[in-house]
């Protein structure tokens, strides 16, 4: 390796950069029984889908493994996984009683970093899990921002996008893991400074399917009041109202008392969210 290279060369190539293999063989790969294989403690990724599993488990069965395992060794008689989770457990669907892996050495902290890299470029992470792994090595690993964008290949501005998701209610972000909404529709709700909003716009985009746009707009449609010309001429009432509703405010009364009031709205995100607001209390 010469000093004049002029790229880091483990750029995108993820564990094979980060690792050196401890065993002696070309080829690469062991067969190693599964019995004697643990999950890695340190994968961000929690949820399997089930059926994928079943179809991965199938084709396994079929073509058998065609990406080997990366496995840690504990011990002579136990592995554990860095990375290839998702194999594993298909494996075990499928009945094998062993599988393909290379095997190597990390202790825990480089296990850590070496497991959410191997995600982050490898894995169909959504974009909650990617803010977590993210965040965990920023904490855990303790890199600067440039030092993970190095390491991942990915740029400064991705990294802060979905460190920023992190930031939203734990409802918004169970729906961006869950693929109800979105990274566009998460991004569009950090727009939107208060946290109420923000779940009434989330229960409109579920609800009514409103648009990345749509929400972008929320923020300045529901809660900076509307200025007019006219408006010194308001009664203390009208003026009242329009400050605490955020649009424009007519009161027509006769000597009698009796009268109309009306509220103007400018599209249907500001209609439901005028609703909200006078059904609160």
């Amino acid at each position: 390796m010469t000093s004049n290279n002029k790229k880091n060369p483990s750029l995108g190539r993820g564990l094979s950069a980060l690792l050196s293999d401890t065993t002696a063989t070309a080829g690469g790969s062991n067969l190693i029984a599964i019995e004697k294989i643990e999950p890695n403690p340190f994968n961000p990724r929690t949820d399997f889908d089930e059926n994928a599993l079943k179809e991965l488990a199938e084709s396994i069965q079929e073509l058998g493994i065609i990406q080997p395992l990366t496995l840690r060794k504990l011990n002579t008689d136990k592995y554990q996984i860095i990375s290839g989770e998702r194999r594993f457990r298909a494996s075990q669907i499928a009945g094998l009683k062993e599988v393909p892996a290379y095997i190597r050495v990390a202790n825990d902290q480089s296990m850590l970093e070496m497991a959410l890299v191997e995600n982050i470029q490898r894995e169909n992470l959504n974009a909650i899990e990617i803010g977590l792994s993210y965040h965990r090595l920023l904490e855990e690993c303790k890199m600067t921002q440039t030092d993970l964008s190095q390491k991942i290949a990915k740029s400064r501005s991705d990294i802060t996008n979905h460190l920023r998701l992190l930031k939203l209610p734990a409802k918004i972000q169970a729906c961006v893991r869950d693929g109800k909404i979105s990274m566009g529709h998460a991004r569009a709700l950090l727009s939107i400074s208060d946290e109420h909003q923000q779940l009434l716009a989330l229960d409109s985009i579920l609800e009514k399917g409103l648009s990345v746009r749509e929400i972008e707009q929320w923020n300045s449609k529901t809660t900076t009041p509307k200025s007019s010309p006219s408006s010194n001429h308001l009664s203390p009432l009208e003026k009242q109202l329009v400050k605490a509703l955020g649009t424009s405010v007519k009161i027509t009364e006769s000597a009698k008392g009796k009268g109309k009031l009306i509220v103007s709205f400018d599209s249907r995100i500001q209609r439901d969210a005028l609703i909200a607001k006078l059904s609160q209390g």
